[in-house]
């Protein structure tokens, strides 16, 4: 089952994030995001009512009047990943986005996954960003032309530690 997250999730959620991650910084920008006020929202899979996969999108600031999101982090607990998990957490995140009125959403993830879901670094090709030129940083247009034109993205400040 996917579903919003809610504040009692939180040390869940920060369980599954160091165990996919093997470590504390991803767990350390989720929780620096939702101290900022930069989390746009967050969802998490559960499994027999236990949480076992989390999805995070926050905001982006653009030089553009159109909204703009980063998938990041998405992690699922290790022994319940390659089960599709991880999976439905994006396609159901990236549906919110749509509702959300999101232009387009961007990832900097693995180059073999997140194609998968339509990304791609070609259309992140005009992006400005600290991330920019990168194999791993893809984007998703929700809305026709949101990467036709050269465009600048600055990520929260939250991104800044990892």
């Amino acid at each position: 089952m996917i579903r919003h997250a809610r504040a009692a999730d939180h040390a869940s959620i920060r369980a599954v994030t160091r165990a996919a991650f093997a470590g504390a910084g991803e767990a350390g920008l989720v929780e620096q995001l939702r101290a900022d006020g930069d989390v746009v929202f967050e969802m998490v899979a559960e499994d027999q009512g236990e949480v076992v996969g989390h999805i995070l999108f926050s905001r982006l600031w653009a030089d553009s009047v159109n909204l703009y999101l980063a998938l990041a982090p998405m992690a699922v607990r290790p022994g319940q990943q390659r089960r599709g998990l991880g999976s439905a957490l994006v396609r159901t995140g990236l549906e919110f986005c749509k509702e959300c009125g999101a232009h387009g959403v961007v990832v900097l993830g693995h180059p073999d996954y997140y194609p998968r879901f339509g990304f791609s670094a070609g259309a992140a090709a005009q992006i400005a960003s600290p991330y920019a030129g990168s194999p791993a940083f893809m984007a998703l247009a929700l809305e026709e032309g949101a990467f036709d034109m050269p465009l600048t993205l600055a990520y929260p400040d939250a991104f800044n530690g990892l």
